[in-house]
């Protein structure tokens, strides 16, 4: 394949209002696959359809259906046979690109496998996390249309494969969070959504879910997988993880009692 050819690869986004961050993801696509695909909520307003025009990108609108479905109907709308799922807090880095395109040159490689997961690097409060629970969080965002659907349970969405998954080497970088302030804006929302499918789940919380977990999410983030080399942020994010997921099991049982005092 020559070099400056567009893959036959589309790229998918689903976005909100992303003025501030959906240039770097669309920057890291532009110039070398066919087509970039935006799905954004139909409340959409702050200027982020008008970013993603000037990168030539299809833009459609719909109302907010969850991660999955969002993300499952925005792939429905590519038109290659290659689809390389992007979140706008995301970027693909120069390395990953230059690993996607090689792989392009064996088509032996694209037949034999269905997708390709890579590593995913964060970048929090002014420093690469390489470490602890953030890394490699290893995603599988390159697939064959035909052969991979969206699934998991919302908000963490994960691609379901029919078929073998190769691992590519190179990093998908990740801007997640600007502030620890926006890092705890964001826990509410996302808990909610747990807490509102276990509990139509009808599965009630364990002693271990509410005591042990929080504390084994810690000790294997900062010192199994080894947090402390990341610094004063590889120990908030041990911390925050604990804490986030003391507060989702709590906040189940929270919904529970109050479901119990209806009915009683």
């Amino acid at each position: 394949m020559a070099t400056g050819e567009h893959l036959p690869l589309s790229v998918c986004i689903i976005a909100g209002n992303e003025v501030r961050r959906i240039r770097k993801a669309l920057e890291s696509v532009a110039g070398w696959t066919s087509e970039i695909i935006l799905l954004l909520n139909e409340d959409v307003s702050d200027g982020t359809e008008k970013i993603a025009q000037s990168f030539g990108a299809k833009i459609f609108r719909e109302p907010w259906k969850g991660h999955i479905a969002q993300k499952n109907s925005a792939a429905l709308k590519a038109s290659q046979e290659w689809i390389l799922g992007l979140d706008a807090d995301e970027a693909v880095s120069p390395a990953l690109r230059s690993e996607i395109q090689k792989l392009f040159t064996r088509p032996e490689d694209l037949q034999t496998f269905a997708a390709f997961s890579f590593p995913r690097c964060s970048f929090y409060c002014g420093r690469w996390i390489r470490h602890g629970d953030w890394y490699p969080d290893r995603q599988t965002r390159l697939w064959r249309r035909s052969q991979a659907e969206w699934g998991g349970i919302n908000p963490h969405d994960k691609l379901i494969v029919k078929g073998p998954v190769r691992r590519l080497n190179h990093d998908l970088f990740h801007f997640t969070n600007e502030s620890i302030a926006h890092h705890l804006s964001k826990m509410a929302p996302f808990q909610a959504v747990f807490v509102k499918d276990r509990v139509a789940d009808g599965r009630p919380v364990n002693v271990f879910e509410l005591t042990l977990r929080p504390f084994w999410r810690f000790v294997r983030a900062y010192f199994l997988r080894r947090g402390f080399l990341d610094g004063w942020q590889g120990y908030y994010i041990a911390k925050f993880n604990a804490f986030s997921t003391l507060t989702k099991y709590a906040m189940v049982l929270e919904a529970e009692t109050a479901e119990t005092k209806k009915s009683g």
